[in-house]
Protein backbone atom coordinates (compact mmCIF):
# COMPACT_ATOMS: atom_id res chain seq x y z
CA UNK A 1 0.00 0.00 0.00
CA UNK A 2 0.54 3.91 -0.35
CA UNK A 3 1.57 5.99 2.34
CA UNK A 4 -2.15 7.65 1.65
CA UNK A 5 -3.67 4.04 1.92
CA UNK A 6 -1.32 3.40 5.07
CA UNK A 7 -2.16 6.94 6.68
CA UNK A 8 -5.83 6.27 6.03
CA UNK A 9 -5.88 2.67 7.59
CA UNK A 10 -4.09 4.22 10.36
CA UNK A 11 -5.55 7.28 10.88
CA UNK A 12 -1.23 8.36 11.04
CA UNK A 13 -0.26 11.45 8.82
CA UNK A 14 1.34 11.25 6.19
CA UNK A 15 3.79 13.80 7.43
CA UNK A 16 4.07 11.75 11.06
CA UNK A 17 4.64 8.72 8.44
CA UNK A 18 7.59 10.56 6.77
CA UNK A 19 9.11 11.61 10.26
CA UNK A 20 8.89 7.74 11.50
CA UNK A 21 10.70 6.68 8.61
CA UNK A 22 13.25 9.55 9.10
CA UNK A 23 13.65 8.75 12.64
CA UNK A 24 14.11 4.96 11.57
CA UNK A 25 10.88 3.79 13.23
CA UNK A 26 9.41 2.45 10.31
CA UNK A 27 11.30 0.96 7.08
CA UNK A 28 9.89 1.76 3.75
CA UNK A 29 10.34 -0.20 0.59
CA UNK A 30 10.13 1.72 -2.73
CA UNK A 31 8.90 0.94 -5.83
CA UNK A 32 10.46 1.81 -9.61
CA UNK A 33 8.64 4.75 -9.65
CA UNK A 34 10.00 6.01 -5.95
CA UNK A 35 6.92 5.49 -4.49
CA UNK A 36 7.12 4.06 -0.63
CA UNK A 37 5.48 0.89 -0.41
CA UNK A 38 4.18 -0.84 2.97
CA UNK A 39 3.12 -3.73 3.76
CA UNK A 40 0.37 -5.01 6.91
CA UNK A 41 3.56 -5.51 9.64
CA UNK A 42 4.31 -1.52 9.00
CA UNK A 43 0.30 -0.55 9.31
CA UNK A 44 0.66 -2.42 12.63
CA UNK A 45 4.11 -0.71 13.82
CA UNK A 46 2.54 2.61 12.80
CA UNK A 47 -0.53 2.19 14.54
CA UNK A 48 1.44 1.08 17.39
CA UNK A 49 3.98 4.03 17.22
CA UNK A 50 0.49 6.46 17.48
CA UNK A 51 -0.67 4.48 20.28
CA UNK A 52 2.04 4.73 22.30
CA UNK A 53 2.72 8.38 21.20
CA UNK A 54 -1.19 9.47 22.18
CA UNK A 55 -0.66 7.36 25.56
CA UNK A 56 2.18 10.11 26.20
CA UNK A 57 5.31 8.07 25.74
CA UNK A 58 7.77 9.84 24.23
CA UNK A 59 9.63 8.84 20.77
CA UNK A 60 12.61 8.24 22.56
CA UNK A 61 11.15 6.11 25.22
CA UNK A 62 9.09 3.96 21.93
CA UNK A 63 12.23 4.03 19.79
CA UNK A 64 13.98 0.93 21.98
CA UNK A 65 10.70 -0.93 22.41
CA UNK A 66 10.37 -0.90 18.79
CA UNK A 67 13.98 -2.12 18.23
CA UNK A 68 13.37 -5.35 20.53
CA UNK A 69 10.07 -5.78 18.94
CA UNK A 70 8.02 -5.37 21.60
CA UNK A 71 5.72 -2.97 20.16
CA UNK A 72 5.15 -5.35 16.81
CA UNK A 73 3.89 -8.06 18.08
CA UNK A 74 2.26 -8.27 21.60
CA UNK A 75 5.12 -8.04 23.96
CA UNK A 76 7.78 -10.51 23.65
CA UNK A 77 9.02 -13.01 26.13
CA UNK A 78 12.29 -11.04 26.25
CA UNK A 79 13.81 -9.26 29.10
CA UNK A 80 13.76 -6.11 27.55
CA UNK A 81 10.61 -6.34 26.94
CA UNK A 82 9.39 -7.41 29.95
CA UNK A 83 11.37 -4.48 31.67
CA UNK A 84 9.28 -2.02 29.04
CA UNK A 85 6.28 -3.84 30.46
CA UNK A 86 7.37 -2.59 34.17
CA UNK A 87 8.16 0.25 33.25
CA UNK A 88 4.88 1.07 31.74
CA UNK A 89 3.11 -0.40 34.76
CA UNK A 90 5.06 2.27 36.55
CA UNK A 91 3.98 4.85 34.43
CA UNK A 92 0.20 4.00 34.85
CA UNK A 93 0.46 3.51 38.43
CA UNK A 94 1.79 7.19 38.62
CA UNK A 95 -0.80 8.45 36.49
CA UNK A 96 -3.13 6.92 38.31
CA UNK A 97 -1.69 8.60 41.47
CA UNK A 98 -1.56 11.87 39.93
CA UNK A 99 -5.57 11.54 38.88
CA UNK A 100 -6.53 10.54 42.37
CA UNK A 101 -4.59 13.44 43.40
CA UNK A 102 -6.05 15.95 41.08
CA UNK A 103 -10.05 14.73 42.32
CA UNK A 104 -9.29 15.47 45.57
CA UNK A 105 -7.93 18.72 44.74
CA UNK A 106 -10.74 19.40 42.38
CA UNK A 107 -13.00 18.17 45.55
CA UNK A 108 -11.83 20.34 48.09
CA UNK A 109 -12.00 23.59 44.95
CA UNK A 110 -15.71 22.66 44.68
CA UNK A 111 -16.32 22.31 48.07
CA UNK A 112 -14.52 26.02 48.66
CA UNK A 113 -16.44 27.78 45.77
CA UNK A 114 -19.88 25.89 47.13
CA UNK A 115 -19.13 27.60 50.84
CA UNK A 116 -18.42 30.58 49.11
CA UNK A 117 -21.68 31.21 47.50
CA UNK A 118 -23.54 30.14 50.41
CA UNK A 119 -21.56 32.76 52.77
CA UNK A 120 -21.74 35.45 50.23
CA UNK A 121 -24.82 38.00 51.84
CA UNK A 122 -27.06 39.10 49.47
CA UNK A 123 -27.24 42.41 47.26
CA UNK A 124 -29.06 45.00 48.88
CA UNK A 125 -29.24 44.21 52.09
CA UNK A 126 -26.70 45.37 55.40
Amino acid sequence: MRIGELANLTGVSARSLRYYEQQGLLATLRAENGYRVYGELDAVRAANIKDALDAGLALDEVRPALVEGCLDVSLRESPYCAEELRRATDRLTALDDRIAALQELRGRLARHIDETVTRRPVEGTG
